[in-house]
């Protein structure tokens, strides 16, 4: 197919990851060098910097400071959680971009970030094909829950893994100094897949590592809950729990006390301070000493403990992604395909948008304990090598050194 000459827009969505830069940095060194893209230009907040007219020239950029995007969490661009409604109800948006696309000659769309994202994504480039205008579009993965479908992880996961593995073993430490009972609950994100909560039980492989580790993938029960963690105080004085936010009784209904105090853009329930619940619950049922920790926004824009591999994988779905189109793919999601018999290995593929929009990857039933507790060896030789390898960050004055863009506003041709 002939390569399609034209500008490119590249925009991030959704909640951000130590590494959903490297992914943007990918994106904009590779169509720099593209002879085809003419232009490359950077939504700010995603897809409402295109429907607002607010794009920034990245040529503009320091070469220098792009390379620092690996190294730099959260969306340097800027995001946003705003949902495109069906076009066949209101095409109001897709003529606005359409209407954008034009004006700047916009002939490729790289959009980053997850399971919305991905919905916004299939959208647009569904109504591009219904209009007949020729545009390749092409998802590019993030998400620290590691839910997308279609690929055997997602960028952004491996990091908040470590980070959070790396937080238990050192609250274990913590809570471990005196020689009076305590119980410790940590709170870890994560609505319905429990991937993120899973990988705390990486810390055991410290000798630190969470006494029980409940996942949303299975029903919470408070009796057993409660049973659970008297069990393991009553034996050793101590007693640490990882818990996903998720976390729902049979019913359905959110554990969290915060389950509908407020909804993001796309109407999901926005949870929290379940870790103070629980904590509060343990406390009345047992008398022992408790600590409720909410990990929080920490776990997803820790770059200090960003995974080197999942860094130069972030970086690598941008690249492919600019690579496919221009050879011309359109309406394709960059994925991973791995092995891990005989050694990690990780190559990019690509799968269809319409099987990666609004479908959520959970944890295999059969990688949790049968108590529901706990997860197997599975999981952990699941997440092992993809945590691998300590970054280069650089520093100033003892403090880490993030990426300082221009944002220099385009305009049109």
């Amino acid at each position: 197919m002939e390569k399609l000459t034209g500008a490119c827009i590249i925009g991030q969505s959704g909640g951000p990851t130590a590494v959903i830069n490297a992914s943007a940095q990918g994106v904009i060194q590779t169509a720099l060098k593209a002879d085809c893209i003419t232009r490359v230009l950077g939504a700010a907040h995603g897809i409402k910097g295109v429907l607002e007219d607010k794009l920034y020239d990245m040529s503009q950029e320091d070469p220098a400071e792009l390379d620092l995007l690996q190294y730099t969490p959260s969306s340097a661009l800027g995001s946003c959680r705003y949902k495109l409604a069906d076009p066949d109800v209101d095409d109001t948006d897709y003529k606005r971009i359409l209407e954008i696309f034009e004006k700047y000659n916009v002939r490729y769309f790289f959009y980053n970030g997850g399971n919305d994202s991905m919905d916004t994504c299939n959208k647009i480039s569904k109504y591009m094909q219904k209009v007949g205008y020729e545009c390749r579009i092409m998802g590019v993965p993030k998400t620290i829950d590691n839910d997308l479908n279609g690929t055997d992880h997602c960028p952004g996961f491996a990091s908040a893994a470590k980070y959070i593995a790396t937080s238990c073993a050192e609250v274990w430490q913590d809570a471990h100094v005196y020689d009076t009972g305590m119980i410790t609950i940590i709170e870890i994100m994560g609505r319905h897949a429990g991937w993120l909560a899973g990988s705390a039980a990486l810390a055991s492989l410290t000798g630190c590592g969470p006494d029980l580790v409940y996942l949303p993938e299975t029903d919470f029960d408070m009796d057993k809950f409660l049973s659970d963690v008297k069990a393991v105080y009553d034996k050793t004085g101590k007693c640490m729990v990882a818990v996903s936010e998720g976390i729902h009784y049979a019913d359905g209904t959110f554990v969290s006390e915060a389950k509908t105090s407020a909804t993001d853009g796309f109407g999901h329930a926005q949870l929290g301070g379940l870790a103070a619940h629980l904590a509060e619950t343990v406390k009345q049922a047992t008398g022992a000493k408790v600590r409720g920790i909410e990990l929080s926004l920490l776990q997803r824009c820790g770059s200090h403990l960003a995974s080197k591999t999942d860094v130069k994988e972030a970086w690598q779905a941008g690249a492919a992604a600019v690579n496919a189109a221009v050879e011309g793919v359109t309406d394709k999601m960059v994925a991973f395909k791995c092995t891990r018999e005989g050694g990690y290995t990780c190559e990019t593929s690509l799968e269809p948008l319409d099987i990666v929009a609004n479908f959520e990857k959970k944890v295999p039933r059969e990688w949790i304990n049968e108590a529901g507790n706990g997860v197997k060896q599975e999981f952990i030789d699941y997440v092992l090598p993809l945590i691998q390898g300590e970054t280069d960050a650089p520093k100033e004055n003892g403090l880490p050194r993030f990426a300082h863009l221009k944002k220099v506003l385009t305009t049109e041709m």
